[in-house]
């Protein structure tokens, strides 16, 4: 077996349990790029619970309620670890909340949203056969996941 060392962050978030590939999106959405201090990306690691999976490590940066929605977005299942003074202080299972507000677009073009200066709100209506369905408030319309994008 090979070790792999892993650059540990004093104080900062370390997104886990990300699906394969999805990290680079992750950091895309979320600027990270423009990032002042380190942010890690570890693709394809081993995991039991997933096959595969990527980790995403930003040094000195906690993530607003907003950014962790979109995270919700792209890696439902993740867990997002707030590391301070390099020990774990909280580990939070991401969540899609049941209210999303200015993060997604409205894909009917007939929608209030594409026309008018109104901040997007989708709600989320799970279903068993369905379980990421959401709701625009304005036109009612019901979407999957695949068919919203990002603001």
């Amino acid at each position: 077996m090979k070790a792999f060392k892993v650059y540990a962050i004093k104080n900062g978030t370390v997104i886990d349990h990300v699906p394969a590939r999805k990290g680079i999106q992750i950091i895309e959405r979320l600027k990270l790029l423009d990032h002042e201090n380190i942010v890690t990306l570890g693709i394809g690691f081993s995991s039991k619970r997933m096959g595969s999976k990527d980790v995403v490590k930003i040094e000195d940066k906690e993530l607003t309620s907003n950014e962790v929605n979109q995270v919700a977005m792209i890696a439902p299942e993740a867990t997002l670890n707030i590391i301070r003074n390099y020990k774990l202080k909280k580990k939070i299972k991401i969540r899609i909340p049941k209210v999303l507000k200015s993060i997604l677009r409205c894909p009917n073009p007939s929608c209030v949203t594409n026309h008018e200066s109104v901040e997007s709100r989708f709600l989320r209506v799970n279903g068993k056969d369905r379980p990421y369905t959401f709701k625009c408030v304005y036109c009612q319309h019901v979407f999957i996941r695949s068919e919203l994008s990002f603001v």
